[in-house]
């Protein structure tokens, strides 16, 4: 084994152990939901951003609070309402009178980790502001744009059931999210578990952070190095376009989910310790990366028709490469 062999296994391993410790950590507060938590560390890898959808009351805020927790990085929570203003997301320039100069007040989007707690009670205005943000991870208030530090990350979560007072996503920032995770409810052992954690303490309070913001720079090198074999990318290629051509989808996916889904996969491979993309790593998480970008048809959805419905089916007549 040469050296750069050898480097490239240490690397491995370090990612992989990390990724362990990570989903440790989280478990102590989140009990029974590993998938979640490995695609929230995913997502870092990537430095990309995860919408959480699920009902109230079964973790949403608690995963991404936990997951920033474990960060030794900042982290701001924005709780969204029909009142917030821009401003109030990304800042505001005032004038300081004791030095006759203009300031900048930074908001709580410049941060590492931002939690935008129910997202889809914003209003659009407020919802657009976050979109410059998200794709160049920057913000421009009064003709100055201002670099958001790094690595930077927002964990969106929304009730899917609740409508009033609520205003859909646009399709360009649903586009913008990396992952769609949901938590589901927990077995009734996972449940007793949960009620035993939480008795007499909050273990949220007691965690400690495992990962800094250097080093999590430093993984989000060493994952891209995982090989992605011509054939993989065909099949993600193959894959994307069949949401284009699947006749109950309104809108497919875009060259942006394609480039979310390689790299998703390479960060998967890459916390199982691998150093290659399987087609199982594509197809585990392609529900996550696309589901939320598509757009299906009314007389479908009157049908029954879903977004995962529809992608599970085009993973399942899409053909695997084989060796």
């Amino acid at each position: 084994m040469n050296e750069t062999t050898a480097a490239a296994g240490a690397d491995l391993e370090r990612l992989r152990t990390t990724a362990e410790r990570f989903r440790s950590n989280v478990g102590k507060v989140i009990v029974g939901k590993e998938a979640p938590i490995d695609l929230i560390f995913v997502a870092l890898l990537c430095e990309g951003h995860v919408l959480i959808e699920d009902v109230p009351g079964v973790g949403k805020t608690l995963l991404a609070k936990a997951a920033a927790r474990s960060l030794n990085c900042t982290f701001r929570r924005i709780q969204c309402t029909p009142d917030l203003l821009p401003s109030d997301v990304v800042g505001v320039q005032f004038f300081n009178q004791k030095n006759s100069e203009f300031e900048f007040r930074p908001g709580p989007i410049l941060a590492n980790i931002v939690l935008v707690d129910e997202i889809n009670r914003a209003m659009p205005r407020t919802q657009s502001a976050l979109l410059e943000c998200m794709q160049e991870q920057q913000v421009t208030v009064d003709l100055t744009s201002i670099t958001l530090p790094r690595p930077f990350m927002l964990i969106a979560t929304q009730n899917p059931i609740e409508l009033e007072g609520t205003f859909p996503l646009p399709e360009a920032q649903l586009d913008r999210f990396l992952l769609k995770a949901k938590l589901g409810y927990p077995s009734p052992g996972e449940e007793s578990a949960v009620l035993s954690r939480f008795q007499h303490a909050n273990p949220l309070e007691e965690l400690q952070s495992i990962v800094d913001a250097s080093e999590l720079l430093e993984l989000q090198k060493i994952f891209r190095q995982v090989f992605v074999d011509g054939s993989v990318r065909d099949y993600i290629v193959k894959v994307n376009a069949a949401t284009r051509e699947n006749p109950d989808i309104k809108l497919g996916t875009s060259t942006r989910a394609a480039l979310g889904l390689q790299a998703a996969s390479q960060a998967m491979a890459g916390i199982r310790g691998r150093g290659y993309v399987l087609p199982d790593d594509v197809k585990a998480l392609a529900p996550h990366v696309l589901s939320h970008r598509i757009i299906v048809k009314t007389e479908a959805r009157l049908r029954g028709r879903t977004e995962d419905g529809i992608i599970e089916e085009i993973l399942a007549t899409v053909p695997v490469p084989v060796d």
